[in-house]
């Protein structure tokens, strides 16, 4: 068997496909967008980030390019294109790329092109993130359609695909046994998505995680770091899912052809690493959210797809940290400036990585210690694979 046959090998060199792709082309890329004078105004609402904003003004972003352009060119080279998961996947990238890429044009073009429109309305990327999620929702009940006996004649892998399909539907708690230790088939009493729920479960992962990989994109290498770390585990749970005798053996949803998605996420993973090469502090480029918008939405789709959206968003703790805290702190002022005449707030600012600095930690501390958070979660996230 040939190298590039095993997917573990192609996993690898995806991740350092797109390592290279993002530092050797950041450099060029770079100079290109400050040639087009895309960089970041340093305006804020806030006034206690004023000369935390203003510290980054004129700094390059949609950097995401480097990242998303990476992820596309090598899981392009080196996943096997045939299989449906990385159709959709890169359906995905391109589709929250394209979102983030229009609404960073706008909002940084806005000035040059004396308008006041300051990139897409909140509304508009909703929509265009919730369209998303449906046709990942609609598309992967679809594919897992149930079939629950083989169809004479029937050998081989694709009997495997037929015997497996039920679990693609499955709602995999913590905990929870897909297989029961030597007996055939699937164990009994597990909870099934009907195709509305599975819908909406999808839309929610899709459009949080998107946003929340969003609102993260605040300091020098947070988003980029923690995505990173996310990725990196990802692609083993991919692997895992869609490795037969491992999957049943630990007793996990056995996805046939998922561990493909291993090679994609193996690819966020390099991508990210190489823009923090770029995107250390003091930042050179920012990904922007032609960046953070795509990073989110691949997260969600590949958890969705391997059915461990609980483990996956125990990995991602700091990204909904980061989105909650958000709508706590509005939902509260709003809510105490209609009750009581003058708006409060939870936090000193949010995303909550501001509320700490402001706390006294340094942006670097926050950073790093947002990275260490995550690292422990992905280890405890996977640990749990065993309790079974």
């Amino acid at each position: 068997m040939g190298v590039l046959d095993q997917i573990q090998f192609r996993a690898l060199a995806a991740a350092g496909l797109a390592f290279a792709i993002v530092v050797l082309c950041g450099k060029r890329t770079i100079r290109f967008l400050t040639g087009l004078k895309l960089g970041d105004t340093g305006e804020t609402d806030a006034e206690a980030l004023r000369s935390h904003a203003a510290s980054k003004a004129n700094v390059p972003t949609m950097g995401g390019v480097l990242i998303c352009g990476a992820i596309f060119v090598s899981t392009v080279l080196l996943a096997d294109l045939s299989r449906f998961y990385v159709q959709l996947g890169l359906l995905v990238l391109v589709w929250l790329t394209a979102l983030g890429g229009a609404d960073d044009y706008l909002k940084l073009t806005a000035a040059r092109r004396g308008q006041g429109r300051q990139g897409l309305l909140a509304w508009e990327k909703l929509v265009f993130q919730l369209g998303i999620g449906v046709l990942v929702g609609f598309f992967l009940y679809r594919h897992g359609v149930r079939i629950d006996e083989v169809p004479d004649g029937v050998t081989g892998e694709l009997a495997r695909v037929v015997n497996h399909r039920t679990v693609e539907h499955v709602v995999n708690l913590p905990g929870q046994r897909t297989y029961v230790p030597g007996e055939p088939g699937v164990a009994e009493g597990l909870f099934y998505l009907g195709r509305s729920a599975f819908i909406i479960v999808a839309v929610l992962l899709v459009a949080g995680l998107s946003n929340a990989v969003n609102i993260t994109d605040g300091m020098d290498g947070l988003a980029a770091g923690t995505s990173g770390i996310v990725s990196i585990a990802l692609a083993l749970l991919a692997l895992l899912a869609g490795a037969e005798g491992i999957a049943q053996g630990l007793l996990l949803p056995d996805i046939a052809f998922a561990d493909e998605l291993g090679v994609m996420a193996g690819a966020m993973g390099g991508a990210c690493l190489g823009f923090l090469w770029w995107n250390c502090a003091p930042a050179q480029v920012f990904m922007g959210d032609t960046g953070s918008l795509a990073l989110g939405g691949l997260i969600a789709y590949i958890a969705v797809v391997i059915r461990q959206e609980i483990i996956v968003l125990l990995m991602c703790a700091v990204f909904m940290v980061e989105i909650v805290s958000v709508v706590v702190q509005v939902g509260w002022f709003k809510y105490t400036r209609i009750t009581t005449g003058t708006g409060r707030r939870v936090f000193r600012v949010a995303p909550y990585h501001h509320h700490l600095h402001l706390g006294g930690w340094t942006e670097n501390q926050v950073v790093v210690r947002m990275w260490i958070v995550t690292v422990l979660l992905a280890i405890v996230a996977l640990a749990t694979l065993k309790l079974r």
